[in-house]
């Protein structure tokens, strides 16, 4: 890359961005600061959780602003709340109505953040070559094959290639992970040394919605039957979309010989089955809407590992069937919940092979 080169940094009000601008502006880019606006005051969304969307969002706008003033970058808001909600909050909402445990974030880091951002920005007349990020991960370039890949960020406790997998070649062309090489205690250490304290010892969120509960969101539910895994009733739920796989706490039932889990979400039936933990384990998922960032042909029958959520580890795991859109995943051991809705990873060592959603 040619310095001058102009870069617009998304910017979020906190470390990692702050410092992945500042980065690159001593690295001697043109760097502009963007924000998404997303939150629309929606007067439901109560309570003292900050996220992404929440009223704290307010507050990660004007944090965003200060950065780039005090980094000497010039800084523009795009307005996306009409396309937040109708890209992650509709999607985020019939998903649970369906009975299934949306991931939002994946999509509105392929649909937003590398998407509408950049498309609104540059029709507004915003001009920049390269767009630069605070994730934890690495894009490449592989020169024999022709395609860019995507590689787990340096930092193991701050990897965040689960969230990028939906990125498509001709986002990756155009996109530089600063952070990516390196470890978040050093991005904070960095940003004490350079005048960024308070960015440093700003507290983090990974929430998605700044509410104590996302059935804030949701539509009111029809009630229906809690039944065991024979069938037997044990119990009334005030909705489906209030449950998800491996769910225990506030089943509210009595009387079971030991803790009972949530197994199945049935939205045909509208009922919650429940059983011990040892049946809500399997060794098997179907996957559907596949982005395979490793071109198809390239992807060999071999081992690889899968990651069903953010919070748990890569697990050994095969493919059984696999196309362009769907396949058969065969874990080595079984895993605990596999849950409709969210996104399984696939890789091989520090390689993003790809991902897709989870299906019932």
């Amino acid at each position: 890359m040619k310095q001058k080169m102009k870069i617009a940094v998304g910017m979020s009000g906190g470390v990692d961005s702050t410092i992945t601008a500042f980065l690159l502006k001593k690295g001697g880019f043109d760097v502009i600061g963007l924000t998404m606006k997303i939150w629309d005051e929606n007067p439901l969304i109560k309570g003292r959780n900050s996220g992404c969307y929440g009223p704290s969002a307010t507050k990660n706008i004007k944090e965003a602003k200060k950065a780039a003033k005090m980094l000497g970058i010039p800084h523009c808001v795009v307005d996306l709340r009409k396309d937040f909600n109708k890209n992650i909050l509709n999607y985020f909402k019939k998903e649970y109505q369906k009975g299934k445990t949306p991931n939002p974030c994946i999509v509105c880091n392929a649909k937003m953040k590398f998407g509408l951002l950049l498309e609104k920005a540059l029709k507004s007349g915003i001009k920049f070559d390269y767009f630069a990020t605070g994730h934890y991960a690495k894009i490449g370039f592989d020169k024999k094959n022709k395609f860019y890949f995507l590689k787990k960020g340096a930092d193991k406790t701050k990897d965040q290639s689960y969230f990028l997998y939906g990125l498509k070649q001709n986002q990756m062309k155009k996109i530089i992970l600063p952070l990516g090489d390196k470890k978040k205690k050093d991005i904070k250490k960095l940003a004490i040394q350079n005048g960024f304290k308070e960015f440093a010892n700003k507290k983090e969120s990974q929430n998605f919605i700044g509410c104590d509960s996302y059935s804030t969101l949701l539509p009111q539910g029809k009630s229906g039957f809690i039944v065991d895994y024979k069938g037997k009733i044990l119990g009334k739920h005030q909705g489906i979309s209030h449950y998800t796989l491996g769910q225990r706490k506030n089943l509210n039932i009595g009387g079971l010989p030991e803790p009972y889990y949530v197994l199945k979400i049935n939205p045909r039936t509208n009922s919650i089955i429940i059983g011990p933990r040892n049946l809500a384990f399997s060794d098997f998922v179907r996957v559907k809407k596949i982005n395979w960032i490793v071109p198809f042909n390239l992807i060999k029958n071999k081992e690889i590992q899968a990651k069903i959520r953010y919070g748990s580890k890569s697990e050994k795991a095969g493919f059984v069937k696999k196309t362009k859109n769907s396949a058969i995943v065969k874990f080595k051991k079984p895993q605990f919940a596999i849950t409709p809705g969210q996104s399984i990873v696939f890789y091989d060592k520090n390689l993003v092979l790809g991902g897709g959603i989870i299906a019932g």
